[in-house]
C-alpha cells in the first residue's frame, strides 16, 4: 500500500505539479483510506467497501464537504492505479457524500476588519504581522499564497502583487495604500533580518520564510490583543475582503478576479452575505418588519 501511495504522490508532484500542502492533504486522506481498509488488499476493496467507509466517516461527524474531498482523493489514486497498475476498476466510481447545510463563511464588520488590522509597529514582529494583516484584508490572498509570495512578486510602485493560486495559476492582484506603506516600512526591517539567499517576502525572526501555521497563531494572537472576539483566522480576513468589496462595488466578476475563483457560483456566496446584511437592515428600518407589541 505503501509503495504503491508513494508512487501516487510522485505522480501528484512530477507530472501535475501539485504544491507539497496538496499533496500532503492527499497522503492524509490515502492514510485514512488505508486504516479503514484495515486487512483488506487495495485490488479486493469493492464500492460496498467504500460505501461503508463513507457511513464511518459520516458517524463520526465529519461534514460531507469534507468527506467528498477525502472521496476526490481516493477516485483520483484507484484511476492512477487502474492507469498504471492493472487494477480492474475503480470503486469510488458513482459515490455521493452525505449532504450537509452549506456554511456560510465568518465574515468581520468593517470596523473589526480594521481594528485588527490597525497594528501599532512597537517591535519588529508587529511590523511584520502588520503589513501581512494589511496585505490579507487589502487584497484577498489565500494563506498559501502569501506565505509563498517572494519580494520579486510586490511591484510597489504599481500597488500590485503577484501571486500563484490554486491550480498554479498566477494572477496580479492590486494592493491598497495602507498595505503599501506597511509593506515598504517591512521591507526595510526584512532587509536585515533575512538570509542572503532567503526570497519570501515574510520571513521569521531567524530569517527564514514564515510557515502557514504561525501566520495563523499570529492572527489568533493579535484578533486577542486587539478585542476582536470569535474563531478569526487568515481566511477570515479574505472573507472579509471579499464582503466588504461586494457591498461597496457589487462588481461580483471583479471580486472574482481578485479572489482567483475560477467559478464564478463559488464567489456568489458572498452575494448571500450581502444579502443578510441588507435584510437586517430592513429589519431594523422598515415599518413593516418591525415587531409590534401584543395588546394587553
Amino acid at each position: 500500500m505503501e509503495q504503491l501511495r508513494d508512487s501516487y504522490l510522485a505522480h501528484l508532484a512530477n507530472e501535475r505539479g501539485l504544491s507539497p500542502l496538496t499533496r500532503e492533504s492527499y497522503a492524509r486522506d490515502l492514510g485514512l483510506l488505508f486504516e479503514l481498509a484495515g486487512t483488506t488488499p487495495l485490488d479486493q476493496i469493492q464500492p460496498n467497501h467504500i460505501r461503508r467507509f463513507v457511513a464511518a466517516l459520516h458517524g463520526q461527524g465529519q461534514s460531507g464537504k469534507s468527506i467528498a474531498r477525502r472521496l476526490s482523493a481516493w477516485r483520483g489514486f484507484f484511476d492512477f492505479l487502474t492507469r498504471r497498475h492493472g487494477f480492474a476498476a475503480n470503486p469510488c466510481i458513482g459515490m455521493r457524500p452525505p449532504k450537509s447545510p452549506k456554511a456560510l463563511p465568518q465574515a468581520l464588520s468593517i470596523e473589526q476588519s480594521v481594528r485588527l488590522v490597525d497594528i501599532k509597529d512597537d517591535d519588529e514582529l508587529a511590523q511584520r504581522d502588520h503589513a501581512i494583516f494589511e496585505l490579507f484584508y487589502s487584497s484577498g490572498l489565500r494563506l498559501a499564497e502569501l506565505v509563498g509570495l517572494d519580494v520579486n512578486g510586490v511591484e510597489l510602485a504599481d500597488a500590485t502583487v503577484t501571486v500563484t493560486g490554486k491550480g498554479s495559476k498566477t494572477r496580479i492582484v492590486p494592493v491598497g495604500g495602507h498595505a503599501v506603506a506597511a509593506i515598504r516600512n517591512w521591507l526595510d526591517l526584512r532587509a536585515i533580518l533575512a538570509k542572503p539567499e532567503e526570497t519570501a517576502l515574510f520571513v521569521s525572526r531567524r530569517g527564514k520564510r514564515l510557515t502557514s501555521r504561525a501566520v495563523q497563531y499570529r492572527i489568533k494572537t493579535w484578533a486577542l490583543r486587539q478585542g476582536v472576539a470569535g474563531n478569526v483566522h487568515p481566511h477570515t480576513l479574505r472573507h472579509s475582503f471579499a464582503t466588504h468589496v461586494l457591498q461597496s462595488s457589487g462588481d461580483l466578476r471583479a471580486v472574482q478576479e481578485m479572489l482567483g475563483h475560477a467559478n464564478i457560483s463559488t464567489t456568489q456566496v458572498y452575494t448571500h452575505l450581502d444579502f443578510q446584511h441588507l435584510a437586517k437592515v430592513y429589519d431594523a428600518a422598515h415599518p413593516r418588519a418591525k415587531k409590534t407589541k401584543k395588546p394587553l
